[in-house]
């Protein structure tokens, strides 16, 4: 009886595991939905509404992997490779939607229209392919296909299109550039500080976002927001820049 017990306690603990892989699954899967409706919006003309989907998307993957290291995902549904999942909705999210983005909108000279955004999808195929990508402190290799982040910087700073254009370029020969990003949930080093900095720049640039829909309607602190927001950046920035030029491995 008492071995029958246990079975059945064993059985239904796996099958709680797999329910909740399974549920981590699709709350990755969600962020191509969420990739789309923010197409659509880009459809529509409407660039703050495409934005808020784009944030949305970035929330989602932000938490996903750790999420899914929890849930050990891995054992409990290995007929599922969790990465390739990833990299299929980042992929759309982190490339071919802020590709359209630059097109759809013209955040570059309109010469420059296609190159810009033919170029993004290329160089982007070279990072999700490379094995490498994220290195064994747990930075990323290269400027790892964050044109998304751009475009949102794009974006707020209101910057031209020649800037936008140069910056294009730029970070596609950081592709292949061997300096390497801060991941915010995962590099051990100052995790105490880049923690809550992510917090604030996540929150602060979801701010800007909504003022640009509804301005003024939203509380008179958009300048300090702004400000914090810029402050957060510039920490992302340096700590990336000083890991790179660091002599570890």
């Amino acid at each position: 009886m008492s071995i029958s017990k246990t079975e059945n306690n064993n059985t239904k603990h796996k099958a709680r595991q797999k329910a909740v892989a399974w549920a981590v699954h699709g709350f990755t899967t969600s962020g191509i939905v969420l990739g789309f409706l923010g197409l659509v919006a880009v459809f529509e003309g409407k660039q703050e509404v495409a934005f808020i989907f784009m944030a949305l998307a970035l929330f989602v993957d932000g938490i996903d992997g750790t999420l899914a290291r929890l849930a050990k995902v891995s054992q409990v549904t290995p007929q599922v490779d969790g990465a390739s999942l990833d990299n299929v909705v980042d992929m759309f999210n982190y490339s071919v939607l802020p590709a359209l983005m630059i097109y759809w909108f013209e955040m570059v000279p309109e010469q420059f229209l296609i190159p810009a955004a033919a170029a993004i999808l290329a160089v982007s195929c070279y990072t999700f392919a490379d094995t490498s990508m994220k290195t064994s402190d747990y930075y990323f290799k290269g400027f790892a296909a964050f044109w998304n982040l751009l475009v949102l910087f794009f974006f707020l700073l209101e910057t031209s299109q020649l800037t936008n254009l140069i910056t294009i370029v730029i970070c596609c020969i950081l592709t292949f550039a061997p300096i390497k990003l801060v991941h915010p949930l995962r590099v051990k080093a100052l995790r105490r500080i880049t923690l809550p900095m992510a917090v604030l720049w996540s929150a602060t640039a979801f701010w800007l976002i909504i003022d640009r829909i509804k301005p003024n309607e939203i509380g008179n602190s958009s300048n300090i927001i702004y400000w914090l927001w810029i402050a957060s950046s510039i920490y992302f920035f340096t700590i990336s820049i000083a890991r790179t030029i660091s002599r570890k491995s």
